[in-house]
């Protein structure tokens, strides 16, 4: 079917805002104000819609449903909906990536008004069944007209929002001169929004949690230095590079992913923080709370003996291509952050004596033949009697390490 002309509109806003009366116009402009100085600071984007929603209905335009979807830079989702009724408010749906989202998109309003550019306005009652998906859904629950806007980023992101009324005759020639002029502000703090929550997304998704607060709030400088007093935990794969070897880099990356879902999970349950994937091995931390030392201590053990019966019940299952062991060591004392680099290009790594020792004490798993070692100063915070299992030589320390098994 051919799908109808988009509408375009002159881009001459002082023409349009003339049309207007004196009253109207004034609260246009303080819907614009509104937008860039108190909407673009909120904190929760839901208040943000339903706020210029409300306001757009105060203006006299009968909006009764509204959805806006806009890209995101994540890895658990490519989007972010929200839908919008005047009978139940904002509801959020996270749009998933993969072809089957994406092949529903292009047969949407939201990619045809992306393709053109230009608005869609819609007569419910003039369009076909079968023209866009959403358009039974429409006019089954009693929507007249239906209007859809794009909200094209800089960047070159997608988005897109569209609005829907009940109301006989849809959205008047005011109406639409409202949208026109409101609509560059929502899209300018939307864009906004969305750049500062994607560097902030991205920033938590590659460095950890408290790094990329630390980072944001301006620690950027070579040389600085942040420490952490926590239980620490540290956990590498034995024989990957044996394993690995064998397979192609997809197939090694699908293990190692298998592999961090069964550690990971266990570890954030205990409200630990992976603050480094270092190949096949994996540092975490376990804060401690206070004067309870105990605490962080006993959730790190927790984490890794969680980690290792997902790991066996992994093996049972056939989910890796050979069955695979994994050896943990945990130790007490200071996760210090640091930036390490040159010039330009800096990392923000874990560094110091304490979490050399962790991975020290994890070569000695298999040494051992232990899937889980405890340093003194570990056991130290720990309840119960660990099995002490005598000192052993480390590389890169001078005195022997005490070590101990649960």
């Amino acid at each position: 079917m051919t799908l109808p002309p988009a509408t375009a509109f002159s881009d001459d806003l002082l023409t349009m805002a003339k049309s207007l009366d004196t009253e109207s116009l004034s609260r246009v402009v303080a819907l614009r104000d509104w937008l860039v100085t108190v909407a673009a600071r909120m904190e929760d984007a839901n208040e943000v819609l339903s706020g210029f929603l409300n306001r757009l209905i105060d203006l006299g335009l009968p909006v009764d449903r509204a959805v806006s979807a806009i890209e995101a830079l994540h890895t658990e989702y490519a989007g972010i909906g929200r839908f919008w009724t005047r009978e139940e408010g904002t509801v959020v749906r996270y749009l998933p990536h993969g072809d089957r989202r994406e092949a529903v998109y292009q047969a949407s309003p939201f990619a045809y008004v992306n393709r053109t550019g230009e608005w869609l306005i819609l007569d419910l009652d003039e369009t076909a069944d079968d023209l866009f998906a959403v358009i039974p859904e429409l006019k089954e629950a009693g929507y007249r007209q239906y209007v859809t806007v794009p909200v094209l980023f800089t960047n070159g992101a997608e988005n897109a929002v569209s609005f829907a009324t009940r109301t006989p005759g849809g959205f008047g020639p005011r109406e639409l001169t409202i949208l026109r002029l409101v609509m560059p502000s929502f899209a300018l703090v939307t864009e906004l929004r969305a750049t500062s929550n994607r560097l902030d997304q991205v920033l938590r998704i590659y460095v950890g949690d408290d790094p990329h607060k630390a980072i944001l709030s301006g620690a950027i400088q070579r040389g600085q230095v942040t420490r952490i007093r926590s239980a620490i935990l540290f956990a590498d794969m034995r024989d990957y590079t044996h394993i690995s070897s064998t397979l192609s880099p997809e197939s090694a990356v699908e293990l190692l992913n298998t592999y961090f879902d069964c550690l990971v999970p266990p570890i954030e349950d205990e409200g630990g923080e992976v603050l480094k994937y270092l190949g096949d091995g994996v540092l975490a931390i376990v804060r401690d709370k206070g004067d309870d030392t105990g605490g962080a201590a006993q959730s790190a053990l927790t984490a890794a003996t969680n980690a290792l019966r997902r790991i066996e019940a992994a093996n049972s299952e056939g989910r890796f291509p050979v069955p695979i062991s994994v050896g943990f060591a945990l130790h007490h004392g200071d996760a210090a952050y640091g930036n390490v680099g040159s010039g330009q290009r800096l990392d923000f790594t874990v560094i110091g004596r304490d979490v050399n020792l962790a991975s020290r004490i994890a070569e000695l798993n298999k040494r051992l033949g232990e899937p889980l070692l405890m340093s003194k100063p570990f056991v130290e915070h720990l309840w119960g009697n660990p099995a002490p299992l005598g000192a052993h030589a480390v590389e890169g320390f001078a005195e022997a390490i005490e070590v101990y098994r649960p």
